[in-house]
Parts: C-alpha cells; structure tokens; sequence
C-alpha cells in the first residue's frame, strides 16, 4: 500500500538555507530527487498538496509548483489533471544500495507446524462491534493512562471468566493484562530472579530454543526435565535443584498428554516443599473435544501457581493480549515491572475483549472454533488411518495438535525432508527435544490452520513415506 502523506512528510527531507545562494526553487528539486534516488520517497509514494508543502516550507505555492513540474518532466514524479502528485518508478542509480534482501523462499503448500490458529476465522464482526461498544462507552480518563495491572472492568470479567471456565481460584486484584504470554512469562522470571531462584525447569520435549533463551536473558539457567506418558516426570525434576517450572499440565505441549492427577499433586507438594514457584502455560485450554476440561492446576495453589493465559489461540496473536492470575507475593514487583516496562496494555483493547466475554460474543465464537477444529482434526485421523493405517495418533483429546508415533528406529527427519520435496511440511519430535534427539521418533501434526480438503490432500501425498 501506498504512503499517503497527510501532513508534515518530504518537507522534512528538504532544509531550505535562505542564506545559501543557490535559488529556493533549485534547493526544493535537487532535495526531492534525492530523496527519491535514497529510496526515502518511494514509488508510489503521494506527495503532499502544493498549497501544504508551501505553508510548511513558508514559500509560495508557485515556487512548489514550478518544482513538481520539474521532477515530472525528468521522470521522477507522476501527475495527472486531478489527481495527486506521485514518486515515479525509476532505475537505481549506480552506487546506490541494492535491495536489502532477496526475496523469501516458497512457502510449503501445507505446513503442519503445531500451535496455529485458523486467522481467517478472527471474528472481525464480533471484534469490529466490541471496539465500537468500548470506544462509545468508555469514560474520559479511560483514554488516559491506567493502572499497570490493566483496565479494571477487565480485572473483573478475567476473574470470573477464569473461575468459571478454568476452576481458578483468582481474585481480580491478583489478574495482570499483559501482551501475550511472552510478556507474562518474563514478567514472571524476573519475579522468579528476585526471589533468588536461579534454575527454571522446562519440559522436554517442550519449547527448548525459545523458553531457554528468555531464561537465559533473564538471567537464569534453564534445565530440561523428561516427559512421559503421564506428563512431567516429577522426579526428576526433584533432582535438577530447580525451584521454578514450566509447565503445560492441561495438554502438555507438543505430546498432547495431560498431567496425570497424582502427578499434580507432586509438582504442587514439589514447591511447597522447596518454595518454589510453578508456572503454568494455560496455552490452548480452549479446545477440548472428547473429554471434559481440565482445570488449571492455580486453583488447587493460587500461593504457588502463577497461570498465564492469553487470546492469541482463541482469537489471534495480532490481538497481542494476554493475562496472569499471580501467586500474592510476586504480584507487587511484577506491577512494579509492568509499569516500567509500558505503563499497561493497550485500554480500549482491553475493555473490547471485556465486552466480547461478557456479551457471550467470546462464548459463541469459541463453541464455532471448537467445531471447526474438531472436524480437522477428524479429518486428519481419517486421513492418516486411510493412507497410514499402521500409525496409531495420539494426544487428540484436545488442543490444535496431535502426535503420531512411528516404528522404532524411523528416520523422522528423513521423511520430513522428503515431504518438503512434495511441498509438506512435516514436524519431527526431535525439534522440540532439549538435545534434537530422534528416539523415540515421532511427528507432530498441527491441523487448526487448514481446512480439511487440503489436510486429505496433503496425507494422501506423503502417505507412502509415513508408511516406510
């Protein structure tokens, strides 16, 4: 899309010198052709009206337009009897600097990369309406800035929302609005840095690259601790000396298990007993399909659990909120945190997805995404069990993704190199094992963002490599 300038623009790309002695008019022109030979007036760029660019510059109108007559006559502007004056399309000159980057590669046809929400399912209308309601109804000093913690009328919706829906037990003076879960789980490792933790446990297989990498830069050593059939082998965390973890209990992130109940018991008596704190990635607990849903594990701790959840699986990532329900003693420093950090989430965003919750517009657009999801994921099982029928997925109860185990001794990389020959692409467990390991080997199957037409295609043209 074209640039439209509106107000003060190029103006600010020429500095006439009064005092110089060559002519005004000539200062105008050669400040414009280079700003168009620079690349920072770009084709197809509208130049402001000859009237506002002399009243910015304080010369005549006639002076700016002799300029633009000029520029049009050697090939850098364009116009046109009514309308606006644009940059022209011209070569680069010689010495000027190449493109800054060739342009990407092809994307796959299919990427069955977990974790993906369908974005054209964002419901524009319901979002469009919710804007409109908290733009109409919000006080003045709503405009204003607000409380770190994030607007009240959302502290309020949020509780209920996460007691009603989750079995948390939050009150809204414990919730924080934050931008997304990456926010909420920095704000949560400083916390952790200045309660003189130093180890932060992580699932493995999980998220090892990225979630190591904040714990890192937060100054804290992360230790990947196994995962098993039930979840988080508890043991072993007990023995990494850590005394904060990550975790994904409800859908366990990418195996698709839940946190087996004694198990969550023994993470809970785990931080009581070495005063930890438990971090709790309440990521897709939107989506369940066959099985009643689990509550978070907050509501058995609310003084030991910290739960971070956010919109960007149940609405988008764009909308780039998210919320915390925090154990009472962290909550201090972390509005502490919040504040310098940006002085609070964006408000008029914030009262917008309140009045999507309570409206029941949030509700009923979950209920759609969750039908929708549920036929993908259907179609995906039938898909496999047609082309594939020896393979048994698993971690289907829930969530945007499940997992397919292969034969032991599978090279799983080598089929996802092959599918990406059939423009597929594949996801082998081992990208989200801390040590890249291949056993077991397995493949992750993230089905939410494609309709099922194109999940039937896409099995049917790997089919014989899932079979070897």
């Amino acid at each position: 899309m074209a640039v439209k300038w509106s107000g003060i623009g190029p103006g600010l790309l020429v500095a006439l010198d009064r005092d110089a002695p060559e002519p005004l008019r000539s200062q105008l022109e050669d400040g414009l052709r280079s700003a168009i030979q620079l690349g920072q007036l770009t084709p197809g760029e509208r130049l402001p009206a000859t009237r506002r660019l002399a009243e910015e510059l304080q010369v005549s109108r006639g002076l700016v337009q002799e300029a633009y007559e000029q520029l049009n006559a050697e090939g850098y502007l364009i116009a046109h009897v009514g309308s606006a004056t644009r940059v022209a399309t011209i070569g680069r000159p010689a010495g000027a600097p190449a493109s800054p980057t060739p342009p990407p590669p092809p994307r796959p046809q299919i990427d069955f990369a977990p974790g993906i929400p369908d974005l054209t399912l964002f419901p524009r209308r319901d979002w469009s309406w919710a804007l409109r309601e908290a733009c109409r109804d919000a006080s003045a000093d709503q405009f204003g800035y607000h409380h770190p913690r994030g607007a009240p009328g959302l502290h309020e919706v949020l509780a209920a929302y996460m007691r009603r829906v989750r079995g948390a037990a939050v009150r809204p003076e414990q919730v924080v609005v934050c931008a997304g879960f990456a926010q909420g789980l920095n704000l949560l490792l400083r916390a952790a840095a200045r309660s003189e933790i130093d180890r932060v446990a992580i699932e493995d297989p999980g998220d090892p690259g990225y979630l190591t990498s904040v714990i890192e830069r937060a100054g804290l050593t992360a230790v990947p601790v196994r995962v098993d059939e039930r979840g988080l082998v508890v043991e072993d965390l007990v023995a990494t000396r850590a005394r904060a973890v990550i975790v994904t209990p409800t859908h366990q992130s990418p195996t698709g298990v839940p946190l087996a109940p004694e198990r969550r018991q023994a993470v809970l008596e785990w931080a009581r007993a070495h005063d930890g704190l438990v971090i709790e990635d309440d990521y897709d607990s939107e989506f369940r399909y066959d099985n009643e849903p689990i509550s978070v594990l907050q509501g058995l701790d609310p003084g030991r659990v910290a739960t971070v959840s956010t919109a960007s699986k149940s609405l988008g990532p764009a909308v780039r909120l998210g919320w915390m329900a925090c154990p009472p003693q962290l909550l201090p420093g972390i509005v502490d945190d919040k504040r310098l950090d940006d002085r609070g989430s964006p408000a008029i965003d914030q009262l917008a997805l309140a009045a999507m919750i309570e409206s029941g517009r949030y509700d009923r657009h979950l209920r759609r995404m969750r039908k929708t999801y549920a036929s993908r994921r259907v179609a995906l099982v039938e898909a496999l069990a047609e082309h594939a029928p020896k393979l048994w997925p698993q971690g289907l109860a829930a969530g945007l993704h499940l997992v397919v185990p292969l034969a032991e001794g599978t090279d799983a990389a080598a089929i996802a190199a092959a599918a990406i020959e059939r423009d597929i692409r594949l996801h082998p467990m081992s990208e989200y094992r801390a040590d890249g390991g291949a056993e077991p080997p397995a493949l992750v199957f993230g089905y939410a963002a494609h309709p099922e037409p194109a999940i039937r295609r896409a099995i049917a043209a790997v089919g014989d490599l899932l079979r070897t």
